[in-house]
């Protein structure tokens, strides 16, 4: 840290951190689709067309990741879609690793082992390829949708039925309030994940990304099929299946797309007065520790 900001409490901090402009809390992306914030969850029609929705929530608990799991899950259980039918499947490396944690009526946990990668930046380009593949072996025949989150949050307040729509993404908490040109894009055109700099409308997180199951299909196929196409080329996206995934989304509109309250991180941002509930909230950890063996 350097000696202006250990001389500084965290509150001062975020002051000299926050941006200096005043930040547009858009409703509605440029083609129509709602952006989502607090006030947008009680609307009776979402709640009568969703009454009787199936759902899976998707996790990947890998490596030493999986000692996250057990909050995650006790605090979906918590909050994520209350009084509606929801299986959790937890991708792992490491089944054994993996206590037993029971759930309300209605909710079960369903552990699918999947294989050990030796980089970490493997298991997140090959999640698109599993993901891909159960929906269309199981989730198609199943379930009405598909949320898919990474371990590494909490449910911090009510997440529901306002969420679901055919196609929807997130906006990343740490470029919702920036200019296009600080998006952290592919911009290499060896890539599949490549779009131009003066192409791009949002920023979305890679850990919090859902739909339909056909939807979902669709947009984990085609990423996996580009992760291929640039693993034969001898290139590999900067983000990974995140930059795959914004170029989908990019060229494939969600329906409905989430603001920064449904995935923050407290510790790396100054939470601007705007945002009045957080839904799930980044937890801390030591990434070099936990994404080794």
């Amino acid at each position: 840290m350097s000696p202006l900001f250990s001389r500084v409490s965290a509150s001062e901090l975020c002051a000299l951190l926050r941006p200096r402009r005043q930040t547009v809390m858009l409703v509605t992306t440029p083609w129509f689709a709602p952006i989502i914030w607090t006030g947008a969850l009680t609307l009776p029609s979402w709640t009568r067309r969703f009454r009787n929705t199936t759902m899976r929530l998707t996790v990947f608990a890998v490596r030493k990741y999986v000692v996250l799991l057990k909050l995650f899950l006790e605090t979906a259980e918590k909050y994520f879609m209350v009084g509606h039918k929801v299986n959790h499947f937890v991708f792992t490396d490491r089944p054994a690793d993996i206590l037993h944690i029971s759930l309300q009526e209605g909710q079960q946990v369903v552990v699918l082992n999947i294989r050990n990668y030796t980089r970490w930046q493997d298991v997140c380009l090959h999640r698109m390829e599993m993901i891909s593949n159960f929906s269309k072996q199981r989730f198609l025949h199943e379930v009405d949708y598909l949320v898919c989150l990474d371990v590494d949050v909490k449910s911090s307040n009510h997440v529901g039925v306002e969420i679901l729509s055919s196609l929807f993404g997130t906006l990343h908490p740490g470029f919702y309030a920036t200019d296009r040109q600080a998006f952290t894009y592919e911009h290499r055109p060896l890539s599949r994940a490549h779009i131009p700099r003066h192409e791009g409308d949002f920023y979305y997180a890679g850990s919090f990304f859902r739909g339909s199951v056909q939807e979902v299909h669709r947009l984990t196929k085609a990423c996996h099929q580009a992760v291929m196409v640039d693993h034969a080329n001898h290139t590999e996206a900067v983000w990974h299946d995140k930059s795959h995934l914004n170029k989908y989304l990019l060229y494939h509109k969600p329906t409905k797309v989430l603001s920064p309250e449904y995935l923050w991180d407290e510790r790396m941002l100054c939470r601007p007065p705007f945002l009045r509930k957080l839904r799930y909230v980044a937890l801390p950890k030591n990434h070099q520790a936990i994404r080794s063996q």
